[in-house]
């Protein structure tokens, strides 16, 4: 009983993507816009799958899969019957942003490049607009005026000192 409190506490390897700078509020509305997004394409991927054409039999499961990964990695207590849901959602929570923008873009730009359509278009639209916000938290957050001036102040400064000395160094 008491060996589970210690492997808690020295079984944290690295800090999850949460300190990365997202703000609370950020991190929910990426968390709702998977579980959107999943929503979106599991019920395009059904209306894909309804068609006697392969490819978009074949993109309409790739996006039903879409939002099983979507839900699984967002939001794991909606797979609570699937027993390894917790982990890989702790080890999705440990990428970066970076990484889950390229995975859920990547994600759902299969199913369109395999069929185009209207179906494949709006259903993956919602995985795609997930994958953009974690890119969004990945460039960082913007700075503020004050100390941009302050930085460029600085380096014109630092210019006019360059340009000086040089003037000095020919006279």
């Amino acid at each position: 009983m008491s060996g589970s409190g210690a492997a808690g506490v020295s079984g944290s390897p690295a800090p999850p993507a949460q300190e990365e700078g997202m703000t609370w509020w950020y991190r929910w509305l990426c968390r709702l816009s998977g579980v959107l997004g999943a929503i979106s394409c599991a019920i395009s991927g059904l209306f894909s799958c309804i068609t006697i054409y392969p490819l978009k039999i074949a993109a309409g499961v790739w996006m039903i899969m879409n939002a099983f990964v979507l839900l699984l990695c967002e939001a794991p207590f909606c797979c609570q019957f699937v027993e390894f849901a917790n982990t890989v959602a702790e080890k999705v929570d440990r990428l970066r942003s970076w990484q889950k923008a390229l995975f859920y873009c990547g994600m759902a730009v299969v199913p369109i490049i395999m069929s185009l359509s209207l179906t494949t278009l709006l259903g993956n639209a919602i995985a795609f607009a997930t994958g953009v916000l974690y890119g969004l938290s990945a460039l960082g957050k913007k700075g503020d005026a004050i100390s941009y001036a302050r930085i460029q102040q600085q380096r014109q400064q630092a210019d006019e000192e360059k340009l000086a000395e040089t003037l000095e160094g020919e006279l």
